[in-house]
This record gives structure tokens, C-alpha cells and sequence, in this order.
């Protein structure tokens, strides 16, 4: 399972300062609107201590860490659903990410241009809330003409479709987003609406760029509202990364496992609430469908022994089986038919 974040904003907001800070990559960073034309793609190694330890323990030849792709698009701007700027077209390129990251500015610096001509996050956040929601609109009016025609034709499953993205549509229509509508975790059920992968749907953390000194104080009772996370960051000076990563880990409700060995030391990312079989699924397919037995041991607990057979002949290796639910920082061997 690999996590994958769009990043979106403002032009000169610093989407491209973070992901430049993000995955070392050198990417066009100009003070003027519409540098980013086409979606710059990074994979970043998920910054984690206890893979470093497990490495030393096993003295391990490769380490393999947990991976985030980040995909840095170009800067909305009001009216990008008409046409303004690039358009809003370039939105698709964030349809498959699981969360985004919604870049604010919040530092003032008159030597970098703002596109609206002053520094007002609250007004960005509206501005980039409002184009997600008609993007998203613009989907769910497209569908909503193909199931009416479906419907039209006593198309039983259309027709009980029909209401659930009628509901949608009109919250769209108020320019609201879908994520804090208590409801629609229930509406996600039906497969139509999730194989959609609505923008507004998708969990969002909210980078505010700059310090906390430049925070207006309505800013964050605003993002909660929306049902958002946050973190400030002073880009400019490359910090939150490490600190955006867990947090997308939390919001998402992500954890990671290891396995380790002399080959390799790796960490693989799960849900929260994942079964040893579908754990050692994510490892390989077959060690799903052939799945016997889990041994596992706390990531702690096995550098406390000081090695695997250390740590068998104490006792400290459990065999799991079926149920067992893996934890944040499990080591594993899969035992497989």
C-alpha cells in the first residue's frame, strides 16, 4: 500500500517550495503565477527511527522505508472552473490521491506576489474550498445525467442511486465540501459514488505556510469547521515535512509494520485495524491466500533482546493466527503454506 497526497493552493502560496523540501527534487520555483504546468511527482521516504534500529540489529544489507507520493499541481485560482488561469482541468491529476494537502499562505512578504494582491488565507481557503466543490460538481452532474437516463428506463439500481447523488449534488451546489458531512461516510458505501473519488470527499491537511506569529486567529476555528487538520510551517526554512508526513499517517489512520532480516530491513504500510492475513498480503498476494501463522514481537521489545533468537528463546515471539490485529511497530515473519 503506498499513501499518495496532492498538494494544492494558490500560485506563490510554496506548493513547489514543499515539494522541493519534500523530495529534494528541483523543480521550477518562480515568483509568478502558473510555474507548475504539469504535476510534479515525488515519492518520499516516511521519515521512521525505528527502521534505522532494526537495520543496525539485523545488519541488514538494505533498508526499505514506508513511501509517500506527493503530486504538486498548479495553483487554482477564483474562477478556475470557468476557465480562469490554467482552468481546473488539471484537478483530475489528484482524483486517485488519498488525502490533500491544502497549501495557505500565511507569511507576508511584499516582494512576493499574491495573486489576489494581498495576504488573506481565509479568503484563499473559501476560494480553493469553492473551485474543489464545482470540480467536483461538474463530475457529479455528468453521472447524474447517465443514471437519469438509466432511471428513465425502470433501471431499479438507478433509480435508488438517483437520490444519493441528488443529495450530493445540491451540497456541491453550495460551493460545501463533502468531508465534513456527517452523512456521507454512509452515502461512500454505494460503489458508484465511491469510484468517483470526489475532491471534496478526500481528508485534508492544511499547511500553513509561515510562522505562528502570522496566524489569524479565526483561521484555525475555520479549518476545523470543515472538518480539516493543520500544521504551520515556515517553508521557506524547510520545516513540517517529517511532521505533514505523520500527521497524513494519522488523519488517514495509517500505520506501519516491519519485517526484517540480513537481506532487508522494510517497513509496510496498513491501516489501522488490518488482520495479520491481509498484513502479509500487502508483503506478497500469496501470503495472503496461503497465510498459516503470524510470529510477531514489539518493534521495542525486539531491540530490548537484541536479535530474533535472542528474543525466541525468551519466550518474547507470539504466534498469531487469523485474528490478530497488527500494531504500529509489530515485527513479523509470516509462516505460509
Amino acid at each position: 500500500m503506498k499513501l499518495s497526497i496532492g498538494i494544492v493552493g494558490l500560485p506563490n502560496v510554496g506548493k513547489s517550495t514543499l515539494f522541493k523540501a519534500l523530495t529534494k527534487q528541483e523543480v521550477n520555483i518562480a515568483n509568478y503565477p502558473f510555474a507548475t504546468i504539469d504535476p510534479n511527482v515525488g515519492v518520499v521516504p516516511v521519515p521512521d527511527e525505528r527502521l534505522e534500529q532494526l537495520t543496525k540489529l539485523s545488519t541488514s544489507k538494505k533498508t526499505i522505508p514506508a513511501v509517500v507520493e506527493f503530486y504538486d499541481i498548479a495553483g487554482l485560482v477564483k474562477g478556475a472552473n470557468k476557465g480562469e488561469g490554467l482552468g481546473n482541468q488539471f484537478l483530475a491529476h489528484i482524483r486517485e490521491t488519498q488525502a490533500i494537502v491544502i497549501v495557505l499562505r500565511i507569511f507576508q512578504n511584499a516582494d512576493i506576489i499574491h495573486v489576489e494582491n494581498s495576504v488573506d488565507p481565509i479568503r484563499d481557503l473559501g476560494i480553493i474550498t469553492t473551485e474543489l466543490a464545482l470540480k467536483d460538481l461538474e463530475t457529479v452532474g455528468k453521472y447524474l445525467k447517465k443514471l437519469e437516463g438509466e432511471a428513465r428506463t425502470g433501471k431499479k439500481e438507478a433509480l435508488q442511486d438517483l437520490e444519493a447523488f441528488r443529495e450530493i449534488e445540491k451540497r456541491l451546489a453550495s460551493g460545501t465540501p463533502l468531508i465534513g458531512w456527517d452523512a456521507y461516510s454512509n452515502v461512500l458505501e454505494n460503489i458508484r459514488i465511491s469510484a468517483l473519488n470526489l475532491l471534496t470527499g478526500k481528508r485534508q491537511i492544511y499547511l500553513l505556510n509561515g510562522d505562528e506569529a502570522d496566524m489569524p486567529g479565526n483561521l484555525t476555528e475555520k479549518i476545523r469547521e470543515m472538518g480539516g487538520e493543520y500544521i504551520v510551517a515556515n517553508l521557506a526554512a524547510a520545516e513540517g515535512v517529517p511532521e505533514l508526513i505523520r500527521k497524513a499517517y494519522e488523519i488517514l489512520g495509517l500505520i506501519s509494520f516491519f519485517t526484517t532480516g540480513e537481506d532487508e530491513t522494510r517497513a509496510w504500510t496498513i491501516e489501522r485495524g488490518t488482520k495479520a492475513p491481509q498484513a502479509a498480503g500487502v508483503i506478497h498476494t500469496d501470503f495472503e491466500k496461503n497465510f498459516i501463522r503470524a510470529e510477531v514481537i514489539a518493534y521495542s521489545k525486539l531491540l530490548m533482546a537484541g536479535s530474533w533468537n535472542a528474543a525466541k528463546q525468551k519466550g518474547w515471539i507470539r504466534l498469531e493466527g487469523k485474528e490478530y490485529v497488527i500494531a504500529d511497530g509489530d515485527v513479523i515473519v509470516v509462516r505460509h503454506g
